[in-house]
């Protein structure tokens, strides 16, 4: 059995099911999962610089070596600026949306106009505001906070320390159980990175896995709902009895290789987006692990 370290995303079920299921065992895996990094992906990430993020740390200051996942723009960011290599052989394809507080003047993507929404930095609730509110708003207009992770990003909208929310699954479910107004929804793209040099016979292992997850989970979704009992940020395991059969599937994996159109949209919006500083390497080969 080859030895893999995986700090799960929390916007999809698949992990939970292929260790459940023992199909990251079939596929001669084990697998460890790196619960410190997960819970610090969903915790504040105030105060931190690009780098010093939970996600980040792995590679710049613990020496560690774990398989993530985050969203398309995010993952090739973090290659570009040297912290490993995007895997491009699949892609996740989850929900997204803006929420705000059911007393909330804001109803339209348009009255989002000057207010500062909730994202975790240089992650996916981060560019996709950008990417979907451009159709609404000119790109001066269009604000952004820092806060970080998914809970985080939920309990700041929550306290009213913000009066907007960029979520993802389970925070997007979390919130419509808890009377939260929905301002605009839409899909996006997850890859997953590993460290350089990480060998590529365990990343196919791993995403095989993955795809036998996806596939049980047609079968019987019904099955694994209460598995989004991991996922749920710490401080929101005992806010209110969470229905998980109405969490629905969360973000889907998809066993397709990233079209390269996708990966050269992602070079010119990060451009556009003034948020390209930290890219160095910008070509598709370089950046892609192998």
């Amino acid at each position: 059995m080859t030895q893999v370290t995986v700090a799960p995303k929390g916007m999809g079920l698949n992990d939970f099911v292929a260790m459940q299921e023992g199909f990251f065992k079939a596929e001669g895996l084990d697998v460890t999962f790196d619960w410190k990094t997960f819970r610090g992906t969903q915790s504040s990430w105030k105060g931190l610089n690009y780098m010093e993020r939970p996600q980040d740390r792995p590679y710049t200051k613990d020496n560690a070596t774990v398989i993530q996942g985050a969203c398309v723009w995010g993952s090739i960011c973090n290659a570009s600026a040297g912290m490993g290599k995007f895997v491009p052989d699949a892609y996740g394809d989850s929900p997204w949306a803006i929420f705000v507080r059911p007393d909330s003047k804001i109803r339209t993507p348009q009255d989002l106009k000057d207010v500062p929404i909730s994202v975790g930095m240089r992650a996916g609730s981060h560019f996709n505001v950008p990417y979907r509110l451009e159709k609404y708003l000119p790109l001066e207009n269009i604000k952004t906070v820092n806060t970080g992770g998914f809970g985080a990003r939920l309990k700041a909208l929550l306290d009213g320390e913000v009066d907007a929310a960029s979520l993802l699954p389970p925070q997007i479910a979390m919130a419509e159980q808890l009377g939260l107004r929905k301002i605009i929804e839409d899909t996006f793209h997850t890859l997953w990175w590993v460290p350089e040099g990480f060998d590529p016979e365990a990343t196919k292992a791993y995403l095989r896995g993955l795809d036998r997850a996806e596939k049980a989970m047609d079968a019987d979704l019904a099955k694994y709902l209460p598995l989004w009992k991991f996922a749920v940020p710490a401080e929101f395991e005992t806010y209110r009895p969470w229905d998980f059969s109405k969490f629905g599937r969360g973000e889907r994996f998809v066993y397709k290789t990233i079209p390269h159109s996708e990966f050269d949209e992602v070079m010119d919006q990060v451009k556009r987006w003034n948020l390209d500083q930290f890219l160095k390497d910008k070509t598709f080969d370089g950046l892609a692990a192998r």
